[in-house]
């Protein structure tokens, strides 16, 4: 029997059951996945990984405590850190303040950071990875993927593709806008990542777009999601295995994970923060797992900087890992567009004209990032709480660690 064929019969008897239990039975009636069958990626990556990793130096870097202590009482955060960043130097670096408050325990440099949705930059890096080894094309589309759910969607979300979704340019709205049922419901998911996900694209793409796709722009973390789940299905491998194994390992990145850092009642690493009292690291302490794509990987300092590091050596053509012509794409927005693959882009005169930037906050914690690949020169600022004086506070820390790169010898 047809595909489609299949499926019509298979929904005549689902008329009264939930989204989530439609996606769960058109899972294994799914088409299977397009695994990459042969290990030549898993090869690349291998060979890759001690060079992207140790093209990376932090030794002798300028330590910045001092620099950003009054900043942090000024705002009365818990803590914040920052760091700068010339090519593949990490010149200057530093963490202030407490862990918890109501502890003792002071911050340090290697401590990790929950940096929300500054990891969307690190999807859409992966996505261009994976382009390049053939596995998926930035064209390719909803209906491409997901043929199984094409008659549950909203039919005007069937021809978007990788690239809109990457550049909020899908069409869906923005998460928890008014009347938003969707996003609240991510929280009943469960199960292994690849079936959430693909859940997911079910419940998110079942509504219909606030906007012609492709017309206009709608920051939306399911977007990003969605854009995973065509990921997971091109490879068979969760977004978790493949941000792994081709973007971290390869970078060096060893103290990243997923949610909130650290263990429950150990004081381990810096807890984020609510309304001024510490968060323990648990399932609520961050936003749906099934959005992790869009926000929610965490890190030191200097293993950030390692990711950012990588998009100015592929901006100069001296990364083995993503090629000027990657870099090029993901650092270039649309005519009239402000934002691409992960970063915003405006111009700044302290950057050359051109800069990248992107903040992210799940909540409970803030950071902030800004990107000048003419001067090869990046900061990266974060704290573990959130609010009104966490933006303002990262922002004050960011123009004085740029005044402060300027004024570097590099």
């Amino acid at each position: 029997m047809a595909l489609s064929s299949t499926l019509s019969a298979i929904l005549k008897g689902m008329r009264h059951l939930s989204w989530l239990a439609v996606t769960l039975i058109l899972s294994a009636v799914a088409q299977p996945s397009l695994a990459l069958g042969a290990d030549e990626p898993r090869k690349m990556t291998a060979s890759l990984h001690s060079q992207e990793a140790a093209s990376f130096a932090t030794a002798g870097a300028r330590d910045l405590a001092g620099m950003l202590e009054p900043i942090r009482k000024k705002h009365g955060l818990p803590a914040l850190t920052g760091a700068v960043l010339t090519g593949d130097r990490l010149i200057a670096l530093g963490a202030t303040g407490v862990r918890s408050t109501g502890l003792s325990t002071k911050v340090s440099v290697s401590d990790r950071w929950h940096i929300g949705s500054c990891t969307k930059a690190m999807t859409a890096t992966l996505a261009s990875l994976l382009v390049r080894e053939g596995a998926i094309d930035w064209d390719t589309t909803v209906a491409d993927r997901f043929r199984e759910l094409r008659l549950l969607l909203h039919r005007a979300y069937l021809p978007v593709t990788l690239k809109q979704f990457l550049n909020h340019r899908s069409g869906l709205p923005p998460d928890l806008s008014p009347g938003d049922d969707v996003f609240p419901r991510y929280w009943e998911l469960v199960g292994p990542m690849k079936r959430q996900r693909h859940q997911l694209v079910g419940m998110a793409l079942s509504r219909k777009p606030m906007s012609k796709p492709g017309e206009a722009m709608h920051y939306s973390n399911s977007g990003y999601a969605v854009a995973a789940a065509m990921l997971e299905r091109a490879t068979g491998k969760s977004w978790e295995e493949l941000i792994t194994e081709r973007l971290l390992t390869p970078l060096g990145m060893a103290s990243a994970g997923f949610g909130a850092p650290g263990t429950k009642g150990a004081n381990d690493e810096p807890r984020g923060h609510r309304d001024g009292a510490p968060v323990e690291p648990a399932r609520e302490a961050d936003n749906p797992a099934v959005i992790r794509p869009a926000g929610g990987l965490h890190c030191s300092m200097p293993d950030w900087a390692r990711f950012v590091a990588l998009h100015l050596r592929a901006a100069k053509g001296t990364s083995r890992l993503l090629s000027r012509k990657q870099a090029t794409r993901l650092h270039t927005p649309s005519e009239g567009a402000r934002y691409t693959h992960g970063w915003g882009a405006v111009d700044r005169p302290w950057g050359g004209g051109a800069v990248l930037t992107h903040s992210g906050s799940n909540t409970l914690w803030y950071c902030v990032v800004w990107m000048a690949p003419k001067k090869d020169f990046a900061v990266l600022v974060a704290t573990n709480t959130a609010g009104k004086s966490a933006p303002l506070a990262c922002d004050e820390a960011a123009g004085a660690l740029i005044r402060l790169g300027s004024s570097l010898e590099r």
